[in-house]
């Protein structure tokens, strides 16, 4: 199994709290690398709008898939689009 694919992760919304407009509870959604912004306990998320922006990393679930179902995910959803 595996948590990333091609520099992505899939991580899962578990707090949208003040968040709302931007993210779903529950929702699979693409991360992407950005270690300024782990440093200061924060994850770059491709949120609702199709924009990246950083959000609080005690929101965010890693996600654990199958490579070929990771693969799928993130060729169906290329514009950062979750499920829900």
């Amino acid at each position: 199994m595996i948590d990333h694919l091609e520099g992505k992760r899939l991580v899962v919304c578990i707090d949208n709290q003040g968040n709302e407009a931007s993210l779903e509870q529950w929702k699979i959604y693409q991360a992407l690398p950005d270690e300024e912004a782990e440093r200061h306990d924060e994850i770059r998320v491709i949120d609702e709008e199709g924009e990246d922006y950083l959000y609080p990393s005690i929101c965010f679930s890693t996600v654990f898939l199958e490579s070929s179902v990771a693969r799928t995910f993130i060729m169906q959803n290329p514009a950062g689009k979750g499920t829900g």
